[in-house]
């Protein structure tokens, strides 16, 4: 990957800062503004967009799973025929991301940029702010009508399918329910720093000492979470939230990608009899099997120079999602 440097294009190995200790340090997004039903400013950022059928198109890599979020919320929330998609390739090359018709072999999946026609998803950030200084990240959410991003942070974009687009979209489907909020921003905030992003502060750290704290802080909180489904269906209880589906996109990864590439080996989810059922049951919801491609996850993680020197991406291993599982057992039991 690489980065903008006021709108010019540099090649770089990183893919985020590191402390003096060599932990890797995640960049935070820059556009944020909000989608809102009326058109009103959200939590960030300034107002004037309006929820509208046709006007926003959704950049995202299958690979990601910061991405993987907005596109499972696009899925469930029956948002596809008022938002429109464009995925990029999942190989990490010298130009960043990269879309299908951009001169590389075409991987199953990806398309092309028919917003734009851009060859690379830093052409689109340059679209939006010629001299744009930062790294060309997915997701993005693009204004048609105004030209430019929205917003490309994964976490405020998915608040925003949740609710904005209700008047097109599935209702029903409330995933950040105002009486269960502080409970589910307590939990990803515990998640969010040491699984979603844990796996990254082993897989990018630079040092020993650095590896080993993402290391051992990861496999405590799946252990935590393994006792806490135990108990409950889903994370806070009995009924699915923002929680559940913020943490699914690095469980369906993690033996794929992350216990190979990125030295998160102690146990594979495979080996959590209550996470590894969990991550089955929420693969299996309508919708769901659509938004995982296990084809991109691998050849995204395993292209990266800095973790795998030469490139290679392994054949296994053999995950079978659509195995039956024993999650209805503690709704009965409740």
């Amino acid at each position: 990957m690489g980065i903008l440097v006021d709108g010019v294009w540099h090649e770089e190995s990183d893919h985020g800062g590191k402390d003096a200790a060599g932990r890797f340090i995640r960049t935070d997004s820059i556009f944020r503004n909000w989608v809102t039903a009326d058109g009103s400013p959200g939590p960030t950022g300034e107002g004037g967009f309006k929820a509208e059928p046709g006007r926003y198109h959704l950049y995202v890599a299958l690979a990601c799973p910061w991405a993987h979020r907005t596109v499972i919320y696009r899925a469930l929330k029956r948002l596809g025929g008022a938002i429109s998609m464009s995925i990029v390739e999942p190989l990490h090359r010298d130009n960043g991301w990269e879309f299908a018709d951009s001169g590389i072999a075409h991987t199953p999946g990806a398309t092309r940029d028919e917003l734009h026609g851009a060859r690379y998803m830093y052409e689109v950030y340059t679209r939006a702010v010629p001299k744009y200084s930062g790294r060309s990240t997915v997701p993005v959410l693009w204004d048609k009508r105004t030209g430019t991003v929205v917003n490309n942070e994964s976490s405020e974009i998915i608040r925003m399918f949740n609710v904005a687009f209700d008047q097109w979209a599935e209702r029903g489907l409330d995933l950040y329910p105002a009486a269960m909020r502080a409970e589910i921003d307590k939990l990803n905030a515990v998640i969010y720093e040491t699984v979603n992003n844990g796996v990254y502060r082993c897989g990018f750290a630079a040092g020993q000492q650095a590896y080993e704290e993402g290391f051992d802080s990861l496999f405590r909180t799946l252990d935590e979470l393994e006792a806490r489904l135990g108990r409950n269906r889903y994370l806070l209880g009995e009924r699915i939230t923002e929680a559940d589906w913020r943490l699914f996109p690095t469980l369906v990864r993690f033996d794929a990608a992350y216990h190979g590439a990125f030295k998160c080996n102690l146990r594979r989810i495979a080996d959590y009899p209550n996470l590894w059922n969990y991550t089955r049951e929420l693969y299996q919801i309508p919708g769901i099997a659509e938004t995982v491609d296990i084809e991109h996850i691998k050849r995204s993680y395993y292209s990266i120079a800095r973790v795998n020197m030469n490139r290679i991406v392994p054949k296994g291993p053999l995950i079978n999602f659509e195995a039956p599982h024993d999650r209805a057992r503690l709704a009965a039991a409740a």
